[in-house]
Parts: structure tokens; sequence; C-alpha cells
């Protein structure tokens, strides 16, 4: 018999930022648990479809593809380590659930693959960009994908076209596909380390996203978190570190007239280093709303991005559905604070909650909407308002711009005198469309903080 997860429909109303999303009018299905699969047996490895439990603190071998048949279920207790061979890959018809802990963490990896963090490391010679597994890709059928503190390391290796038999997949090097409009992909408290491209591609769905942590996502190129084709849902308190692109990226590109909005709401994320493969001007190396997309992304802390945050004007973002403020940015040098704020094709209004404020470099009257505006002055922002990190020194010593990629044993948490404390704006109002559940949904919605960045002073927010 089947182990699928059964619903419930239970009719909601959810509160939006701003606006009309207060008239929104949405139905929220409860998960409720299904009987306990069969156990999974970890003498072996594993090849083709598969359901059931993998049980806790059993390490697992993928040998070929496995995926999960449409109306089933796989389920990972905590402390599992599966180690994916030959370009393996997890592909999801049904509903794959990890359910790691802060003490017994899941790990999906490569055997015998080291991380290299050495700063500057070329990407051919970097082992975070090979491309070693196929990781997680979800067809159009997958009800659900929850990742609760789980590492996923080096994955990013094509299914090529004769790959499974997954919509959207054939070419792609994701590390995370999702693309069920109707489904839901819950991403909580994990690790991803590596890439080749984006290292998630949601092509559509309702998304919860919080608490994570990015390193070195993407290779040449590719996007971090990238939602697009109707995606609804909250994004907030996440680590990004030597992102290719953007860190995160909203887009309505590609929908048919009619169809759904992509609306996301972003807060009290944290992005070092980002947008490391763009040329300054081009995407955004921390946020980036694109085509049609709206949303909300306030009390953000971007440290030497090459464009800290994008509102792009052709084609044109919602603006008029679209609010933002309460975001910070840091430049070591001139290349970076030139880029706070871009114009003409970009059409980011400057904010005076934004940090430093743009009324003491930005000339009177500027117009950043303007193809043909003036560039201004940054030298006034180098170097201004430093965060004071409890350890990361800006600004950084002894290594070229961008060389950093890697957390490593770096500590980005607030020290007591920090200038971003306090400056955050609580009223914004999460768009939760996920269920809330301990096992088959969202274990909390955490509110925005009154901190900028990921990591709040008392201690709530990201906790790695």
């Amino acid at each position: 018999m089947k182990q699928s997860i059964f619903l419930i429909l239970a009719a909601g109303f959810l509160l939006g930022s701003c606006n009309k999303w207060a008239q929104d009018k949405q139905n929220i299905y409860k998960y409720v648990a299904p009987p306990p699969p069969d156990s999974i047996s970890s003498t072996t490895p594993l090849c083709g479809s598969i359901k059931g439990t993998m049980l806790a603190g059993k390490t697992y071998t993928l040998g070929c593809d496995i995926n999960v048949p449409a109306g089933d279920t796989l389920i990972v207790q905590q402390g599992v380590t599966i180690n994916a061979t030959n370009l393996a890959g997890i592909v999801v018809h049904g509903t794959f659930i990890s359910l790691g802990t802060k003490d017994h963490p899941n790990t999906f990896t490569v055997p015998g693959l080291i991380k290299d963090n050495t700063p500057g490391l070329a990407l051919n010679k970097d082992s975070a960009h090979v491309g070693k597994w196929r990781g997680i890709m979800c067809d159009t059928s997958c009800p659900m994908l929850v990742l609760k503190w789980t590492h996923i390391d080096f994955a990013g290796a094509s299914y090529g076209i004769d790959g499974p038999q997954v919509q959207q997949s054939a070419g792609t090097s994701f590390t995370i596909l999702f693309q069920n409009p109707r489904g839901y992909f819950i991403m909580e408290d994990c690790w991803v380390y590596g890439g080749t491209d984006d290292c998630m591609r949601i092509s559509n769905g309702k998304v919860h996203i919080f608490r994570n942590t990015f390193e070195k996502c993407g290779g040449s190129g590719g996007d971090c978190v990238n939602m697009k084709g109707g995606t609804i849902g909250t994004v907030a308190y996440n680590f990004f570190i030597g992102t290719a692109y953007n860190g995160q990226k909203a887009s309505n590109k590609g929908q048919p007239i009619g169809a759904p909005e992509t609306k996301v709401v972003m807060y009290n994320s944290t992005f070092v280093n980002g947008g490391v493969r763009i040329n300054a001007g081009e995407r955004a190396g921390g946020i980036n709303f694109e085509q049609g997309a709206s949303g909300a992304f306030y009390n953000n802390a971007f440290i030497n991005c090459r464009v800290g945050y994008r509102v792009v004007q052709n084609p044109l973002a919602d603006t008029a559905n679209l609010f933002y403020g309460n975001n910070y940015q840091w430049a070591d040098s001139l290349v970076i604070s030139n880029q706070f704020f871009t114009f003409g094709t970009v059409c980011t209004k400057p904010m005076p909650t934004d940090l430093p404020a743009p009324s003491t470099y930005l000339p009177a009257g500027w117009n950043y909407e303007n193809p043909k505006a003036n560039s201004y002055d940054g030298s006034k922002v180098v170097q201004v308002m430093n965060p004071l990190f409890v350890n990361y020194p800006l600004p950084v010593p002894n290594v070229p711009l961008f060389a950093i990629t890697a957390l490593g044993s770096y500590n980005f948490h607030l020290q007591p005198n920090s200038p971003l404390i306090g400056k955050g704006n609580t009223n914004v109002t999460p768009y939760t469309v996920v269920p809330l559940d301990p096992v088959y949904g969202a274990t909390e919605v955490t509110l925005p903080g009154a901190d900028l960045g990921c990591y709040q002073y008392n201690g709530t927010g990201n906790q790695h």
C-alpha cells in the first residue's frame, strides 16, 4: 500500500506585508502523519524506486539514482548520512522529508571529497564546484519537500538529456529543483556547500526557507535561491557567502498573462561577498526582484556584494506591490560602494531607513530611474559604519576582494556595540503559505528581528 501523506483542507486568510495581500485568500493544507512506513535497509547500495524510512544514525549509499514514486513517502530520520556514488541523485515524484536535528543533523555528501576553503581558490581546483552527485530533483507531482537540519554538500552534477523523467530537469545541474504550484517546499536550519549552477530552482510552489547557511553556491554562474513562475512565501534569516550570482531572486519571467504572480517576503538575511562571478551592475550579489515579481525585503545586511540589492526596471518588477527598507551595506572599496545603487535599467529606490543613509553620499535630486543619470561618488561610504561582527575583519586584510567564499571559523554574530542592533523593522508580516507542524510542515515562522542581518543579538534568528 502506498505510504501517502494525507491532506486536510483548511481555509485560511494569509496576511501579507501591505495593501492587497491582506485580501488574499488561500487554501492551506494541514498535513497528518501517515502510518509508519517500512524501514529501509542500509546494508546494500540503493537504486531505483524507494519508499519508507531511513533509520536514525544509519549510513546509506546511493548506488544509482533513486526515485520516490508518486503517492509514496521517503522519510529520513535524524543523524543519517547518505553517500552518493556514481553521480547518483534523488528524484522525487512523491513526498521526501529529511528530519535532522540540531544535535543530530543529516548529511547528504560524496565520500572522499574534502572541503577546501583556501581563499581565492581557482574554480577548477575547488572540490565545491566539481558536481559529484545530482542533488534533489522534484517533479511537478511532488506535494511536499521538507529539509530540516540537513547538510547538502558537493551536488551539481548534470542530469543530461537522458536523465530521469522530471519536468525541467533535463540538462540542468541544480542542487534542488521544486516545481509544483500547489506543493510545499520547506527548508529550515540547513547547510548547502558548493554547486555548479542554481543552488535551488523553485519554478513554482509555496515556500518557507528559514535560517539556512549557503556557502560557495554556484560555479561559473548560478543564483542561490532562485524563485520564479508564481512562487509565493517567505525567505528569512539565511546566511550567504561566496554566491556566484544573486543570493535571493524573485522573478515572474515566463508566466502567461493572468497566471499567479511571484510574491515573496524576504527579511533578516546576511550576504557576504555575493556575486563573485558577475560584472559590476549586472544581477545582484544579494537580493534581486525582476520581471513582474512583488513582495518585500527588509532588515538585510550586505557585506562587499557586487550589487547589494536590485529592483529591475526593464522588464519592470511589480514595484506598486514591492516594499523595502532598513537594509544595510558595507564596502571595503570604491568598487563596491559605487554599486550600492545603480540606475537606468535598475530602479532600486534609496530609502531613508537604509544604512549608511543614502542622503550622505547620493547627489541631491539623483534620479535612479533615468538611464542617462550620472553615477555618484561612493567614496564617502567606503569603510563607513563597520558592522562589528564577532570574528570577521573589515576591511578584509591580505586577500583579494571576494576571495573568501566559505564560513570556516568566522563568526558573523554582532558585538554589543554593533550599529546594526535595533535598526530593523519588526512590523513586516511574513507571507505564511505552508502548514505549521514539527514534522510535516514549518517548525516555526521566525518573525522579523529588531537587528539587521540573520543573527539577532538576543540569540534568535539563524542558529548556525
